[in-house]
């Protein structure tokens, strides 16, 4: 994996926990010269997330769409800030350049932006691995509801089973390399 998108809020949270996985998740995506590919915000975890890959000389690609430059302060220090017209530019140009899809806490953008490329997935759009880092059981529930859609037939087991889980880094990015896509499958 030579290049991760990582979904992520733009809120801090309200636990120093969150932090502290976003750290370490730069840490190793920088220690391993992993480029990221984030939504280029120099604000909550994401930007935290951009600074720390940054302070140790990774690299890191934003991609910011027009009219979220002004709301969410554009990280400007960043190796390569991408500015698009629209979130479906930004979304396809974070697929398109990446490796691996991972979602830290974040609100409804990151869930949706992760559910998309499960979606894409499960469509045989692409496949490429998904996971969340799921700190402080932020995504107990989410995947309580995966669970719950697999036993009521609306989600295959092998399309649950491509959503990676960890809660934390270095076991995460283990389960993005160890990860094999299912192969196609009828639609019946």
């Amino acid at each position: 994996m030579r290049t991760l998108c990582v979904y992520c809020g733009s809120s801090r949270g309200n636990h120093p926990d969150y932090l502290h996985a976003v750290r370490a998740l730069g840490s190793v995506i920088a220690e391993r010269g992993i480029r990221l590919v984030y939504g280029g915000a120099s604000v909550g975890i994401m930007g935290a997330l951009a600074d720390v890959v940054l302070a140790e000389g990774g690299s890191v690609v934003g991609i910011i769409p027009e009219h979220l430059v002004r709301h969410e302060v554009a990280h400007q220090q960043l190796s390569d800030l991408r500015v698009v017209a629209s979130m479906h530019e930004r979304k396809a140009l974070m697929a398109e350049l990446s490796d691996a899809f991972v979602a830290l806490p974040g609100g409804l953008g990151t869930i949706e932006e992760l559910f998309e490329m499960l979606t894409w997935a499960q469509l045989d759009l692409h496949r490429k691995p998904c996971g969340v880092l799921n700190v402080r059981g932020y995504f107990d529930h989410l995947l309580a509801f995966l669970d719950h859609a697999e036993a009521e037939q609306f989600v295959r087991p092998h399309h649950r089973a491509m959503l990676q889980v960890a809660d934390d880094a270095e076991a995460l990015l283990a389960a993005l390399a160890r990860y094999r896509a299912p192969g196609a499958q009828k639609w019946t």
